[in-house]
């Protein structure tokens, strides 16, 4: 039986390609905790899609409701320049 879009797991680079940040950036994201990736055995990061989605929703919220000051201040200035073209 094939598994789920929503089941399948992402890599890093994936994750980043779907997030549309780079890889330095998702690992920003973690490390401000807002993402808390799975790791196999072997230590490598993994992302489901409910995941990414539930972040992309909740910094769309904040954004929306003016709450940017959660953010860090480096994910913040990403966020502006996306904006900002």
């Amino acid at each position: 039986m094939p598994v789920a879009e929503t089941e399948r797991l992402l890599t890093a680079k994936e994750a980043a390609h779907y997030l549309r940040v780079s890889l330095f950036t998702l690992n920003r994201i973690e490390q401000s905790g807002g993402i808390l990736p799975y790791r196999t055995p072997g230590g490598h990061r993994r992302y489901s899609i409910d995941m990414l989605d539930a972040y992309l929703e909740k910094t769309r919220r904040q954004r929306l409701g003016g709450a940017n000051e959660t953010l860090s201040p480096s994910i913040l200035h990403s966020v502006k320049e996306q904006q900002n073209g």
